[in-house]
Protein backbone atom coordinates (compact mmCIF):
# COMPACT_ATOMS: atom_id res chain seq x y z
CA UNK A 1 0.00 0.00 0.00
CA UNK A 2 1.19 3.21 -0.80
CA UNK A 3 2.28 5.37 2.12
CA UNK A 4 0.06 8.83 1.56
CA UNK A 5 3.07 10.99 2.62
CA UNK A 6 4.90 12.25 -0.33
CA UNK A 7 7.36 15.06 1.09
CA UNK A 8 10.35 15.66 2.70
CA UNK A 9 10.96 17.81 5.08
CA UNK A 10 12.00 21.15 3.73
CA UNK A 11 14.55 24.42 4.53
CA UNK A 12 16.71 22.13 6.64
CA UNK A 13 20.15 22.18 5.11
CA UNK A 14 22.48 25.08 5.43
CA UNK A 15 25.35 25.86 2.93
CA UNK A 16 27.65 24.23 5.46
CA UNK A 17 25.56 20.92 5.12
CA UNK A 18 25.27 20.63 1.81
CA UNK A 19 28.98 21.03 1.46
CA UNK A 20 29.42 18.89 3.72
CA UNK A 21 26.90 16.29 1.60
CA UNK A 22 29.40 16.90 -1.23
CA UNK A 23 32.78 17.08 0.41
CA UNK A 24 31.48 13.87 2.36
CA UNK A 25 30.93 11.86 -1.45
CA UNK A 26 34.33 13.47 -2.90
CA UNK A 27 35.80 12.25 0.46
CA UNK A 28 39.26 13.95 0.48
CA UNK A 29 40.59 11.57 2.43
CA UNK A 30 40.11 8.30 0.24
CA UNK A 31 42.10 9.80 -2.22
CA UNK A 32 45.18 10.52 0.38
CA UNK A 33 44.96 7.65 2.16
CA UNK A 34 44.13 4.76 -0.67
CA UNK A 35 44.20 6.86 -4.42
CA UNK A 36 47.38 8.88 -5.00
CA UNK A 37 49.19 5.46 -4.88
CA UNK A 38 47.21 4.45 -7.87
CA UNK A 39 47.42 8.12 -9.26
CA UNK A 40 51.52 8.04 -9.16
CA UNK A 41 51.53 4.44 -10.38
CA UNK A 42 49.90 6.27 -13.32
CA UNK A 43 51.02 9.33 -14.41
CA UNK A 44 54.74 9.51 -11.79
CA UNK A 45 55.64 12.88 -11.22
CA UNK A 46 52.20 14.56 -12.93
CA UNK A 47 49.86 13.10 -10.72
CA UNK A 48 49.50 17.14 -9.14
CA UNK A 49 49.00 18.18 -12.44
CA UNK A 50 46.13 15.30 -13.40
CA UNK A 51 44.18 17.03 -10.14
CA UNK A 52 44.74 20.11 -11.60
CA UNK A 53 43.15 19.44 -14.74
CA UNK A 54 40.57 17.08 -13.46
CA UNK A 55 39.46 19.47 -11.13
CA UNK A 56 38.92 22.54 -14.11
CA UNK A 57 37.55 20.09 -16.18
CA UNK A 58 34.66 18.69 -13.83
CA UNK A 59 34.14 22.35 -13.28
CA UNK A 60 32.87 22.66 -16.55
CA UNK A 61 30.47 20.05 -15.97
CA UNK A 62 29.51 22.35 -12.58
CA UNK A 63 29.02 25.73 -14.51
CA UNK A 64 26.36 23.22 -16.64
CA UNK A 65 24.74 21.89 -13.71
CA UNK A 66 24.33 25.15 -11.95
CA UNK A 67 22.48 26.28 -15.44
CA UNK A 68 19.92 24.28 -13.20
CA UNK A 69 20.68 24.44 -10.07
CA UNK A 70 20.35 28.56 -10.26
CA UNK A 71 16.72 28.13 -11.38
CA UNK A 72 15.02 25.01 -10.41
CA UNK A 73 15.56 22.78 -6.84
CA UNK A 74 14.03 19.63 -6.25
CA UNK A 75 14.74 16.06 -4.70
CA UNK A 76 16.75 14.17 -7.18
CA UNK A 77 17.63 16.68 -8.90
CA UNK A 78 20.15 15.43 -11.21
CA UNK A 79 17.50 13.39 -12.48
CA UNK A 80 14.56 15.93 -12.88
CA UNK A 81 17.45 18.31 -14.67
CA UNK A 82 18.17 15.83 -17.56
CA UNK A 83 14.54 14.86 -18.23
CA UNK A 84 13.79 18.89 -18.32
CA UNK A 85 16.33 19.22 -21.09
CA UNK A 86 16.23 15.98 -22.70
CA UNK A 87 12.87 14.23 -22.17
CA UNK A 88 11.61 11.48 -19.93
CA UNK A 89 14.23 8.90 -21.26
CA UNK A 90 17.10 10.28 -20.81
CA UNK A 91 17.06 12.03 -17.54
CA UNK A 92 15.72 8.43 -16.20
CA UNK A 93 19.35 7.85 -17.73
CA UNK A 94 20.63 9.80 -15.87
CA UNK A 95 18.94 9.16 -12.86
CA UNK A 96 19.91 5.17 -13.81
CA UNK A 97 23.56 5.52 -13.56
CA UNK A 98 23.40 7.69 -10.46
CA UNK A 99 21.96 5.23 -8.50
CA UNK A 100 24.75 2.85 -10.13
CA UNK A 101 27.70 5.16 -8.82
CA UNK A 102 26.43 5.93 -5.68
CA UNK A 103 25.91 2.47 -5.04
CA UNK A 104 29.33 1.78 -5.91
CA UNK A 105 30.91 4.66 -4.57
CA UNK A 106 28.65 4.16 -1.43
CA UNK A 107 30.62 0.54 -1.58
CA UNK A 108 33.78 1.43 -1.85
CA UNK A 109 32.82 3.57 1.26
CA UNK A 110 32.04 0.61 3.33
CA UNK A 111 35.31 -1.51 1.89
CA UNK A 112 37.78 1.90 3.16
CA UNK A 113 35.59 1.90 6.26
CA UNK A 114 36.47 -1.52 7.24
CA UNK A 115 39.62 -1.50 6.03
CA UNK A 116 40.65 1.28 8.60
CA UNK A 117 38.41 -0.60 11.34
CA UNK A 118 40.28 -3.58 11.20
CA UNK A 119 43.69 -1.28 11.23
CA UNK A 120 42.72 0.33 14.02
CA UNK A 121 41.68 -3.12 15.95
CA UNK A 122 44.68 -5.09 14.31
CA UNK A 123 46.61 -2.05 16.29
CA UNK A 124 44.53 -3.19 19.42
CA UNK A 125 45.41 -6.80 18.99
CA UNK A 126 42.15 -8.13 17.75
CA UNK A 127 41.58 -9.54 14.18
CA UNK A 128 38.03 -8.32 13.15
CA UNK A 129 36.28 -9.94 10.17
CA UNK A 130 34.87 -7.42 7.06
CA UNK A 131 31.26 -8.14 6.54
CA UNK A 132 30.48 -7.42 10.32
CA UNK A 133 31.83 -3.98 10.44
CA UNK A 134 29.96 -3.39 6.89
CA UNK A 135 26.68 -4.43 8.57
CA UNK A 136 27.87 -2.12 11.06
CA UNK A 137 28.76 0.96 8.69
CA UNK A 138 25.42 0.28 7.18
CA UNK A 139 23.18 0.10 9.94
CA UNK A 140 24.43 3.10 11.27
CA UNK A 141 24.64 4.89 8.28
CA UNK A 142 21.05 3.81 7.79
CA UNK A 143 19.54 4.55 11.20
CA UNK A 144 20.80 8.29 10.76
CA UNK A 145 19.65 9.07 7.24
CA UNK A 146 16.13 7.41 8.32
CA UNK A 147 15.53 9.98 11.33
CA UNK A 148 17.15 13.12 10.22
CA UNK A 149 19.45 14.02 7.50
CA UNK A 150 20.12 17.23 9.35
CA UNK A 151 22.15 15.27 12.40
CA UNK A 152 23.42 12.98 9.05
CA UNK A 153 24.89 16.08 7.24
CA UNK A 154 26.47 17.79 10.55
CA UNK A 155 27.96 14.59 11.51
CA UNK A 156 29.69 14.07 7.62
CA UNK A 157 30.90 18.03 8.25
CA UNK A 158 32.32 17.30 11.58
CA UNK A 159 34.31 13.97 10.88
CA UNK A 160 35.55 14.88 7.34
CA UNK A 161 36.87 18.29 8.71
CA UNK A 162 38.71 16.39 11.49
CA UNK A 163 40.47 13.58 8.88
CA UNK A 164 41.51 16.42 6.62
CA UNK A 165 42.47 18.65 9.64
CA UNK A 166 44.90 16.14 10.71
CA UNK A 167 45.70 14.72 7.04
CA UNK A 168 47.06 18.53 6.42
CA UNK A 169 48.72 18.99 9.81
CA UNK A 170 50.68 15.53 8.17
CA UNK A 171 50.98 17.43 5.35
CA UNK A 172 52.91 20.67 6.76
CA UNK A 173 55.08 18.65 9.18
CA UNK A 174 55.79 16.83 5.86
CA UNK A 175 57.10 20.09 4.03
CA UNK A 176 58.76 21.56 7.07
CA UNK A 177 60.79 18.14 7.42
CA UNK A 178 62.32 19.28 3.55
CA UNK A 179 62.81 22.83 4.66
CA UNK A 180 59.91 24.03 2.10
CA UNK A 181 62.34 22.97 -0.58
CA UNK A 182 60.99 22.93 -4.37
CA UNK A 183 60.20 19.29 -6.06
CA UNK A 184 61.37 20.43 -8.86
CA UNK A 185 60.89 16.99 -10.52
CA UNK A 186 57.26 17.53 -9.70
CA UNK A 187 57.23 21.01 -11.41
CA UNK A 188 58.77 19.68 -14.22
CA UNK A 189 56.71 16.89 -14.93
CA UNK A 190 60.15 14.42 -15.24
CA UNK A 191 59.53 11.56 -17.13
CA UNK A 192 55.88 11.92 -17.47
CA UNK A 193 54.43 11.91 -20.59
CA UNK A 194 50.90 13.48 -22.63
CA UNK A 195 49.54 9.52 -22.14
CA UNK A 196 50.50 9.55 -18.15
CA UNK A 197 48.52 12.92 -17.88
CA UNK A 198 45.50 11.69 -19.66
CA UNK A 199 45.20 8.38 -17.71
CA UNK A 200 45.88 10.17 -14.62
CA UNK A 201 43.41 12.32 -15.77
CA UNK A 202 41.03 9.27 -15.13
CA UNK A 203 41.84 8.61 -11.44
CA UNK A 204 41.38 12.43 -10.65
CA UNK A 205 37.78 12.24 -11.91
CA UNK A 206 37.47 9.53 -9.59
CA UNK A 207 38.51 10.99 -6.70
CA UNK A 208 36.62 14.50 -7.56
CA UNK A 209 32.75 12.95 -8.37
CA UNK A 210 30.42 13.24 -6.06
CA UNK A 211 30.81 17.51 -6.27
CA UNK A 212 27.01 17.08 -7.83
CA UNK A 213 25.58 15.54 -4.73
CA UNK A 214 23.90 18.85 -3.26
CA UNK A 215 21.47 19.28 -5.69
CA UNK A 216 20.02 16.30 -5.39
CA UNK A 217 18.70 17.78 -1.88
CA UNK A 218 16.54 20.75 -3.14
CA UNK A 219 13.52 20.85 -1.49
CA UNK A 220 15.69 20.23 2.19
CA UNK A 221 18.24 22.85 1.15
CA UNK A 222 17.75 26.30 2.24
CA UNK A 223 17.31 29.03 0.07
CA UNK A 224 18.06 26.29 -2.59
CA UNK A 225 18.72 28.61 -5.67
CA UNK A 226 22.26 29.99 -3.76
CA UNK A 227 23.29 27.66 -1.68
CA UNK A 228 23.24 24.96 -4.07
CA UNK A 229 24.97 25.82 -7.03
CA UNK A 230 27.43 27.52 -4.41
CA UNK A 231 28.13 24.55 -3.02
CA UNK A 232 28.71 22.60 -6.05
CA UNK A 233 31.59 24.73 -7.29
CA UNK A 234 32.91 25.80 -3.71
CA UNK A 235 33.48 21.53 -2.92
CA UNK A 236 35.34 20.95 -6.19
CA UNK A 237 37.33 24.01 -5.68
CA UNK A 238 38.32 22.85 -1.90
CA UNK A 239 38.90 19.35 -2.87
CA UNK A 240 41.13 19.75 -6.19
CA UNK A 241 43.25 22.19 -4.08
CA UNK A 242 43.46 19.35 -1.28
CA UNK A 243 44.26 16.76 -4.41
CA UNK A 244 47.17 18.76 -5.40
CA UNK A 245 48.63 19.58 -2.09
CA UNK A 246 48.38 16.04 -0.85
CA UNK A 247 49.40 14.32 -4.06
CA UNK A 248 52.81 16.53 -3.90
CA UNK A 249 53.30 15.83 -0.72
CA UNK A 250 52.83 12.25 -0.74
CA UNK A 251 55.32 12.03 -3.93
CA UNK A 252 57.95 14.40 -2.86
CA UNK A 253 57.70 12.54 0.79
CA UNK A 254 58.05 8.74 0.61
CA UNK A 255 60.20 9.00 -3.14
CA UNK A 256 62.94 6.74 -3.08
CA UNK A 257 61.12 4.59 0.03
CA UNK A 258 60.69 1.18 -0.27
CA UNK A 259 58.41 0.01 -1.28
CA UNK A 260 57.33 2.14 -3.38
CA UNK A 261 54.94 4.71 -3.11
CA UNK A 262 53.05 2.94 -6.37
CA UNK A 263 53.05 -0.46 -4.41
CA UNK A 264 51.96 0.78 -0.88
CA UNK A 265 48.43 0.36 0.90
CA UNK A 266 49.03 2.97 3.52
CA UNK A 267 51.20 5.55 2.48
CA UNK A 268 49.84 8.19 5.27
CA UNK A 269 51.62 5.73 7.27
CA UNK A 270 54.41 5.17 5.23
CA UNK A 271 54.54 9.03 5.79
CA UNK A 272 54.04 9.30 9.25
CA UNK A 273 56.46 6.79 10.63
CA UNK A 274 59.61 8.18 7.94
CA UNK A 275 58.93 11.40 9.53
CA UNK A 276 59.31 9.67 13.24
CA UNK A 277 55.95 10.85 13.90
CA UNK A 278 54.16 7.60 14.08
CA UNK A 279 51.63 8.80 17.29
CA UNK A 280 50.32 10.19 14.49
CA UNK A 281 48.85 6.58 12.42
CA UNK A 282 45.85 6.06 14.92
CA UNK A 283 44.40 9.36 14.73
CA UNK A 284 45.15 8.69 10.92
CA UNK A 285 43.33 5.90 10.69
CA UNK A 286 40.42 6.62 13.06
CA UNK A 287 39.62 9.72 10.98
CA UNK A 288 40.26 7.81 7.65
CA UNK A 289 37.97 5.17 9.01
CA UNK A 290 34.88 8.16 9.63
CA UNK A 291 36.06 9.50 6.38
CA UNK A 292 34.79 6.19 5.02
CA UNK A 293 31.83 6.26 7.23
CA UNK A 294 30.62 9.66 5.88
CA UNK A 295 31.05 8.80 2.43
CA UNK A 296 29.35 5.55 2.60
CA UNK A 297 25.99 7.52 4.39
CA UNK A 298 26.59 10.49 1.91
CA UNK A 299 25.92 8.29 -1.02
CA UNK A 300 23.21 6.01 0.82
CA UNK A 301 21.36 9.40 1.04
CA UNK A 302 21.90 11.22 -2.52
CA UNK A 303 21.14 7.52 -4.11
CA UNK A 304 18.11 7.10 -1.94
CA UNK A 305 16.88 10.71 -3.35
CA UNK A 306 17.35 9.59 -7.19
CA UNK A 307 15.27 6.78 -6.01
CA UNK A 308 12.86 8.66 -4.48
CA UNK A 309 12.45 11.52 -7.11
CA UNK A 310 12.15 8.52 -9.78
CA UNK A 311 9.59 6.89 -8.09
CA UNK A 312 7.63 10.17 -7.56
CA UNK A 313 7.06 10.65 -11.40
CA UNK A 314 6.38 6.95 -12.09
CA UNK A 315 9.61 5.21 -13.28
CA UNK A 316 9.52 3.10 -10.24
CA UNK A 317 7.07 1.55 -8.11
CA UNK A 318 4.88 4.36 -6.14
CA UNK A 319 6.19 3.34 -2.86
CA UNK A 320 9.75 4.52 -3.64
CA UNK A 321 8.50 7.54 -4.22
CA UNK A 322 6.89 8.02 -0.49
CA UNK A 323 8.32 9.48 3.11
CA UNK A 324 8.39 8.35 6.29
CA UNK A 325 5.23 10.10 8.49
CA UNK A 326 7.09 11.70 11.41
CA UNK A 327 10.96 12.03 10.33
CA UNK A 328 9.67 13.39 6.53
CA UNK A 329 12.64 11.01 5.19
CA UNK A 330 12.66 9.09 1.71
CA UNK A 331 12.54 5.91 4.27
CA UNK A 332 11.37 2.90 2.17
CA UNK A 333 14.23 4.20 -1.01
CA UNK A 334 17.23 4.50 1.89
CA UNK A 335 16.04 1.04 3.11
CA UNK A 336 16.57 -0.70 -0.53
CA UNK A 337 20.30 1.26 -0.61
CA UNK A 338 21.18 0.33 2.86
CA UNK A 339 20.54 -3.12 1.41
CA UNK A 340 22.41 -3.03 -1.78
CA UNK A 341 25.26 -1.02 -0.11
CA UNK A 342 25.67 -4.07 2.25
CA UNK A 343 25.07 -6.66 -0.23
CA UNK A 344 27.14 -5.38 -2.63
CA UNK A 345 30.80 -5.17 -0.93
CA UNK A 346 29.72 -8.89 1.05
CA UNK A 347 29.24 -10.73 -2.10
CA UNK A 348 32.45 -8.75 -3.60
CA UNK A 349 34.11 -10.35 -0.44
CA UNK A 350 32.44 -13.84 -0.40
CA UNK A 351 33.40 -13.95 -4.14
CA UNK A 352 37.22 -14.26 -3.59
CA UNK A 353 38.09 -10.80 -3.48
CA UNK A 354 40.36 -8.78 -1.05
CA UNK A 355 39.10 -5.18 0.25
CA UNK A 356 41.58 -3.80 -2.20
CA UNK A 357 40.72 -5.17 -4.52
CA UNK A 358 37.12 -4.41 -3.60
CA UNK A 359 37.69 -0.96 -3.20
CA UNK A 360 39.27 -0.86 -6.63
CA UNK A 361 36.81 -2.51 -8.44
CA UNK A 362 33.96 -0.20 -6.38
CA UNK A 363 35.26 2.75 -7.33
CA UNK A 364 36.00 1.79 -11.16
CA UNK A 365 32.56 0.62 -11.57
CA UNK A 366 31.04 3.88 -9.98
CA UNK A 367 33.22 5.74 -12.39
CA UNK A 368 31.51 4.50 -15.24
CA UNK A 369 28.44 6.15 -14.19
CA UNK A 370 28.83 9.43 -13.41
CA UNK A 371 31.09 10.15 -16.58
CA UNK A 372 27.64 9.11 -18.36
CA UNK A 373 25.76 11.04 -16.08
CA UNK A 374 27.70 14.32 -16.35
CA UNK A 375 27.65 13.59 -20.42
CA UNK A 376 23.39 13.81 -19.74
CA UNK A 377 23.44 16.87 -17.52
CA UNK A 378 26.11 18.79 -19.32
CA UNK A 379 24.40 18.30 -23.12
CA UNK A 380 20.84 18.84 -21.34
CA UNK A 381 21.62 22.66 -20.02
CA UNK A 382 21.73 24.32 -23.09
CA UNK A 383 18.70 22.46 -24.61
CA UNK A 384 16.59 23.58 -21.13
CA UNK A 385 17.55 26.82 -21.93
CA UNK A 386 16.90 26.94 -25.50
CA UNK A 387 12.84 25.79 -23.91
CA UNK A 388 12.90 28.74 -21.93
CA UNK A 389 14.23 31.45 -24.30
CA UNK A 390 17.54 32.19 -22.43
CA UNK A 391 20.16 30.47 -24.29
CA UNK A 392 23.03 32.40 -25.24
CA UNK A 393 26.17 31.43 -27.21
CA UNK A 394 28.50 31.18 -23.96
CA UNK A 395 25.60 28.57 -22.93
CA UNK A 396 26.66 26.41 -25.83
CA UNK A 397 30.55 27.23 -25.57
CA UNK A 398 30.17 25.73 -21.97
CA UNK A 399 28.44 22.55 -22.87
CA UNK A 400 30.99 22.25 -25.87
CA UNK A 401 34.06 22.30 -23.84
CA UNK A 402 32.48 20.24 -21.14
CA UNK A 403 31.46 17.39 -23.29
CA UNK A 404 34.76 17.33 -25.00
CA UNK A 405 36.77 17.50 -21.86
CA UNK A 406 34.91 14.05 -20.24
CA UNK A 407 35.94 12.22 -23.36
CA UNK A 408 39.18 12.36 -21.74
CA UNK A 409 38.25 10.28 -19.02
CA UNK A 410 35.94 8.35 -21.02
CA UNK A 411 38.32 7.48 -23.20
CA UNK A 412 41.00 6.33 -20.68
CA UNK A 413 38.62 3.88 -19.31
CA UNK A 414 38.93 1.72 -22.51
CA UNK A 415 41.94 2.85 -23.82
CA UNK A 416 44.86 1.66 -23.50
CA UNK A 417 43.03 -1.43 -22.60
CA UNK A 418 43.10 -2.09 -18.75
CA UNK A 419 44.39 -5.46 -17.63
CA UNK A 420 41.78 -8.28 -17.10
CA UNK A 421 39.43 -8.43 -15.37
CA UNK A 422 39.16 -4.79 -15.71
CA UNK A 423 38.96 -5.07 -18.94
CA UNK A 424 35.38 -6.24 -18.62
CA UNK A 425 33.98 -3.87 -16.03
CA UNK A 426 32.93 -1.34 -19.09
CA UNK A 427 30.76 -4.04 -20.94
CA UNK A 428 29.03 -5.32 -17.44
CA UNK A 429 27.95 -1.18 -17.02
CA UNK A 430 26.80 -1.23 -21.10
CA UNK A 431 24.53 -4.02 -20.08
CA UNK A 432 23.13 -2.30 -17.17
CA UNK A 433 22.79 1.05 -18.72
CA UNK A 434 21.14 -1.22 -21.71
CA UNK A 435 18.74 -2.74 -19.27
CA UNK A 436 17.64 0.46 -18.26
CA UNK A 437 16.80 1.65 -21.33
CA UNK A 438 14.63 -0.87 -22.09
CA UNK A 439 13.06 -0.53 -18.53
CA UNK A 440 12.27 3.18 -19.29
CA UNK A 441 11.14 3.13 -22.81
CA UNK A 442 8.37 0.30 -21.12
CA UNK A 443 8.11 2.90 -18.31
CA UNK A 444 7.45 5.47 -20.15
CA UNK A 445 3.90 4.25 -21.19
CA UNK A 446 2.84 4.45 -17.46
CA UNK A 447 1.05 7.59 -15.98
CA UNK A 448 3.38 9.48 -14.35
CA UNK A 449 2.97 10.64 -10.73
CA UNK A 450 1.73 13.67 -9.72
CA UNK A 451 3.99 15.68 -7.84
CA UNK A 452 4.36 19.74 -7.37
CA UNK A 453 5.83 21.36 -10.09
CA UNK A 454 9.35 22.39 -9.74
CA UNK A 455 9.70 25.98 -8.99
CA UNK A 456 10.68 27.98 -12.30
CA UNK A 457 11.98 31.75 -13.25
CA UNK A 458 8.99 33.55 -14.71
CA UNK A 459 10.92 33.05 -18.38
CA UNK A 460 10.62 29.26 -17.98
CA UNK A 461 6.77 27.74 -16.92
CA UNK A 462 6.83 24.36 -14.61
CA UNK A 463 5.21 22.55 -17.71
CA UNK A 464 8.62 22.70 -19.59
CA UNK A 465 10.19 20.55 -17.00
CA UNK A 466 6.82 17.81 -16.41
Amino acid sequence: MTNPVRFLRENCLNFGELLAINIALISPTMTAALIVPLMFGTSGNAGWLAYAFGTVMLLFVAFNLNQFTRRTAGTGSMFSYAMAGLGPTAGSLAGWCLIWSYLFIGTAGMTGFATFAKQLLTMAGVNFPAIPLFCLCGVISWALAWKDIQVSTVLMLVIEGISMGLIFTLVLVTNAAHGFAIDTRQLTLSGSTFSTLGLGVVVAVFSLVGFEAAAQFGHEAKNPLKTIPASVVASLLIAGAFFVVVCYTEVMGLRGSNPALDKMTAPLAALANGLHVGYLNAPLAAGAMLSFFSLASSCMNAGARIIYAMGQKGVFHDIFGSSHESYRTPHIALTVMAMLQFMLPTLMLLGGLGLDDAFNDAGTFGAFGFIAAYFFISVAAPMYLKKGGQLRPSDVALSVVAVVLLLVPAVGTVYPPPTPPVNMFVYVFVAYFLIGLLWFVFARKKPSVEVRPLSMPAEMPASEVA
